[in-house]
């Protein structure tokens, strides 16, 4: 697997693959359903499909049977400043009713500090003490959120906000991860594919390089800014588009 990092004139900070970082190919398809594949493109890092689909059966079954069932329309994507909100809302109509909640993560930071220091015992004889000291930093983590957690499963949907949006959503599920809170993150995006729908209706400009897509996500991912979290990244692809009485 390649980093397109490498690769002369590719749009600066991103990556048309996985990295040795990621999982290979026929890992992922070994634990994502087909007919799910054969809509979306799905790329694991740290064992993510297998975490999931193994340690955390109900979850990502949910998480693929809404896959299934969502879909985009060309009213939405040619629509003016609506699908931002449009398309998430879509995906909580199908996702929320099996008790997925958005989330926000908080806690202190309790700090011990251990030393020694000479003192003498009632002989006279010089002796070490141990000492300690303590020290709490409230709200050391502090707002971290996240719009889908059920278990310790997290999830998150980002279809054109601006691409340091992933900073923000891998430093929360990473954060979740550290803290014992979950064990595996999602995250859902455009893949590059779409660019020909977009194309087609007319509307590329409005969904810009610099925008949350599958090379901006997979660039970070393969810079390991996920941390130790194991992430499933995901991405939206044009067999998702149809009208929605089909």
């Amino acid at each position: 697997m390649t980093d397109d990092r490498t690769i002369p004139n590719a749009v600066p900070d991103t990556a048309t693959s996985p990295s040795d970082a990621g999982d290979p190919a026929d890992f992922v398809a070994r634990y994502v359903p087909a007919d799910v594949l054969a809509r979306y493109e799905v790329y694991s890092y740290r064992n993510a499909a297998l975490i999931l689909s193994e340690a955390h059966p109900e979850e990502f079954s949910e998480l693929m049977e809404t896959l299934r069932r969502f879909h985009l329309t060309p009213e939405i994507i040619k629509r003016p400043g609506g699908s931002e909100s449009e398309v998430p809302k879509r995906f909580s109509a199908l996702l929320r009713p099996f008790g997925w909640h958005e989330t926000t993560i908080q806690a202190d930071l309790l700090v011990k500090l251990l030393w020694r220091e000479p003192n003498f015992d009632s002989k006279g004889k010089a002796i070490n003490v141990r000492v300690s000291k303590e020290l709490t930093k409230a709200r050391f983590l502090d707002g971290h959120k996240v719009d889908y957690v059920k278990g310790r499963v997290a999830f998150d949907l980002e279809w054109n906000s601006k691409d340091q949006t992933f900073d923000r959503d891998l430093y929360a599920m990473s954060a979740f991860s550290q803290c014992g809170v979950i064990d595996v993150g999602v995250l859902l995006t455009r893949s590059q594919d779409l660019d020909r729908v977009f194309s087609e209706l007319g509307v590329k400009a409005k969904y810009g390089a610099s925008t949350t897509w599958m090379g901006k996500l997979l660039y970070r991912l393969n810079a390991g800014r996920n941390g130790s979290c194991p992430v499933l990244a995901i991405g939206i692809r044009s067999e998702c588009v149809q009208e929605d009485d089909l």
